[in-house]
């Protein structure tokens, strides 16, 4: 393809869909660790977020792809081996195959402390080491396990020494985490407790080179996309994706493209589909890769969308957990959601149709999804609220 090729935007949006896995039906049978990698293969990695208020948004990319599928899914791909967590996006469920292209991040880490832990390895010599031989001793630990705290836990990142040594060691690579079932907790343990020896001690590579194949990675999830989109993937400098970037171009990986309306030039993963359709219908987590990178989310979709979880309640435009929908291949929808568990409830305070949607077969397909999402969640009603150009319809159908 020549550089000058131009796409629409309606086929980019195709594009970045089926690199996502949305050209896809869900799967009709039985949802197993088979549908969990097909599913990591398209997405490369499923961010972390331990805000509960529906359901945990990792489960939600895989609801978004899978449909229903066993909640246990994430936590037994973990124990069997095929996950680890590590700051990817954010803190995200990576494969372990892909361990060897985070050691240069980890390296890093080791030698490059943020300020706490860097005081902390000053005032306290030989700290860290003391809570590595415990974790080996006694097995995985909790920071509630070791904390020294005298006094009540301040809000956010009010660490103590416990947790700043545990997180430094997270970060470098000595000890790694699963999530405690009860309250979603990091369980810190050794790596070779967790990752497969086939992973762990593959050959390390450069930098540079984990960069390449990172940018290649996101271009192939990402489907068409900015210097900026492959950096964002997987939080990487613009400066180091830059030169990667036009490695793979002359390798033919990539083909430089542009995408109408788009100010930036562009990248064609050479194995993208360019799929004449997306049917797909999907409530997408704001975490989902979709959706995660606001600014690509506005070029690709026209959906301005903003988390308004710590926006005080009367100055919220639309809910306190409200997650997009699409359907075909537009976002036509977004929609406040909480599963009230205590009362088997779906609650569903408020639903918005962007402006372009048509709100019968919106309304239609979206009172269907909530149908399944509620019997996934084990929830017997749902209840629909008053807010929301949709509610009305959305109710009659869903009484």
């Amino acid at each position: 393809m020549a550089a000058t090729t131009t796409l629409g935007l309606a086929t980019a949006r195709r594009v970045a869909l089926a690199a996502q896995g949305f050209a896809e039906p869900r799967p009709t049978a039985r949802i197993d660790r088979r549908h969990l990698a097909r599913s990591l293969r398209h997405m490369g990695l499923i961010q972390i977020d331990s805000v509960n208020v529906l359901v945990r948004s990792q489960e939600l990319p895989l609801w978004a792809r899978l449909g229903a599928h066993g909640r246990d899914l994430i936590p037994t791909a973990t124990a069997k081996g095929d996950l680890f967590e590590y700051w990817g996006h954010m803190a995200a469920h990576v494969p372990t195959e892909h361990h060897r292209l985070w050691r240069w991040k980890m390296d890093e880490a080791h030698g490059g402390a943020w300020g706490s832990a860097r005081d902390l390895l000053k005032r306290r010599a030989g700290y860290v080491d003391e809570i590595v031989d415990r974790v080996r001793a006694e097995g995985p630990i909790a920071a509630g396990d070791i904390s020294e705290r005298r006094e009540p836990k301040g809000p956010w990142w009010d660490w103590d020494d416990a947790k700043v040594a545990l997180e430094y060691l997270f970060m470098c690579g000595r000890l790694t985490a699963t999530r405690r079932a009860s309250d979603f907790a990091r369980l810190y343990d050794l790596p070779e407790r967790v990752i497969p020896r086939v992973h762990l001690e593959a050959p390390s590579v450069s930098r540079d080179d984990a960069h390449r194949e990172l940018a290649e990675l996101a271009t192939r999830s990402l489907g068409v996309s900015t210097i900026h989109d492959i950096a964002d993937y997987y939080r990487l400098a613009a400066r180091d994706v830059k030169p990667r970037i036009d490695e793979l171009v002359d390798e033919g990986r990539l083909l430089p493209v542009r995408v109408e309306g788009w100010r930036e030039p562009a990248y064609l993963h050479a194995d993208a589909r360019v799929p004449r359709r997306v049917d797909a219908r999907a409530l997408l987590s704001m975490f989902d890769p979709v959706v995660w990178n606001r600014r690509r989310a506005e070029r690709l979709f026209d959906f301005h969308y903003r988390i308004e979880i710590y926006t005080p309640a009367p100055k919220r435009n639309y809910g306190y957990y409200v997650l997009p929908f699409l359907l075909g291949d537009r976002i036509v929808a977004r929609v406040d959601l909480k599963a009230d568990r205590a009362n088997g409830t779906l609650m569903v305070p408020g639903a918005f149709a962007e402006t372009h949607a048509d709100h019968g077969t919106t309304t239609a397909a979206l009172a269907e999804e909530l149908r399944e999402m509620a019997d996934w969640l084990g929830l017997e009603r749902i209840a629909v609220g008053r807010k929301g150009d949709l509610a009305k319809r959305l109710r009659e159908l869903l009484s």
